[in-house]
């Protein structure tokens, strides 16, 4: 366990907003994590992963606590599937690497994507058809309350679009240690008519693919598209994809027929809020160094030195502005401090 007092968090958090940490303890087994929460209420403590899904507007002063669990663990290896276990400091693409390179299929569409292993679930992270719940078994989280580790099911955790118990009923009572994914051996099941992926495969003449051909597609898709946080600050796409009736898609068809939209269920649709934000001309707009990406309007970025608050402000005139145009209200997709 190491403890820091005014440390900045720029390297700890995917935007690179520089602001500090009053006390700041990394722990690295999950007894660390105990003894720390033991001697501490669990109010006093601002728990950070990755730092990939949070825009920090001000200094912090309670205790941040980097979970910073390492390990990677094949739990039951069966004939057609395998659970691996990882702990929740892993870095989320480095754990998708590792089960390409053991052959294990259903992750691959969610290479690239920024953050730890940890906070995965808390959002049902997602990405070219696929979401987390698809592979997860489950995972084991600390109660801050009780001390005492606590299984959760696929059903337990009710995840939903960017959604889980951990972001609402129960949020702020567990710290998630471990996640355990069940994955293909062979017989993959493979998700190549989201997006780009087919398009890419049919370039590199990949009639064929494998795993590892995914991964790649989507890796090399998410290149194109999004900036690398080690150069541009950014969370990911800022905002969640809207859901609204299939009333208003129509009336919002009669004005912008070439309004994209995907069935979620009888009486909804979900709109890329990306399109909607580009569409209202905001796509590359920038205010000092807070702005929206050139490539993906769904992508808000820091391009210096841009503080939380200007960043905050910016997603406030996007919303604004797609309500303005459309009536539609756009939600952050990460969190806000």
């Amino acid at each position: 366990m190491q403890t820091f007092t005014n440390k900045s968090l720029k390297e700890y958090n995917t935007f690179g907003i520089d602001v500090k940490a009053r006390k700041f303890i990394s722990v690295e087994t999950v007894e660390e994590l105990k003894e720390l929460l033991k001697n501490s209420y669990a109010s006093e403590l601002f728990v950070l992963g990755g730092g990939s899904n949070m825009l920090l507007t001000g200094d912090i002063e309670k205790t941040v606590v980097h979970i910073n669990l390492e390990g990677i663990r094949i739990k039951e290896d069966l004939e057609d599937e395998v659970l691996v276990e990882a702990m929740a400091g892993e870095n989320w693409h480095q754990f998708v690497l590792f089960c390409l390179d053991h052959g294990f299929g259903g992750l691959e569409n969610l290479s690239l994507i920024p953050g730890n292993v940890g906070t995965a679930p808390i959002q049902n992270i997602g990405a070219y058809g696929v979401e987390i719940k698809d592979t997860f078994e489950e995972c084991t989280a600390l109660d801050v309350q009780t001390l005492e580790l606590k299984k959760f099911s696929l059903e337990d955790c009710r995840f939903g679009y960017r959604d889980s118990i951990f972001k609402n009923s129960e949020k702020g009572r567990y710290i998630i240690t471990q996640v355990t994914f069940r994955l293909t051996k062979n017989r993959h099941l493979l998700h190549t008519d989201y997006g780009s992926i087919g398009e890419y495969l049919a370039e590199e003449g990949i009639e064929n693919p494998g795993i590892r051909d995914v991964s790649n597609a989507v890796i090399s898709i998410r290149r194109s598209k999004l900036p690398d946080p080690k150069k541009i600050g950014n969370s990911g796409s800022f905002f969640k994809n809207p859901v609204i009736s299939n009333q208003q898609i129509t009336e919002l068809q009669e004005i912008y027929p070439e309004m994209p939209f995907y069935k979620v269920d009888e009486e909804h649709v979900k709109v890329p809020a990306g399109w909607l934000i580009d569409r209202a001309g905001l796509k590359g707009y920038r205010e000092g160094d807070a702005g929206v990406h050139t490539k993906q309007a769904l992508v808000l970025v820091n391009y210096g030195n841009a503080t939380g608050q200007e960043i905050l402000r910016l997603s406030e005139k996007v919303q604004e502005r797609v309500y303005d145009l459309f009536k539609v209200k756009l939600q952050p997709e990460v969190n806000i401090f």
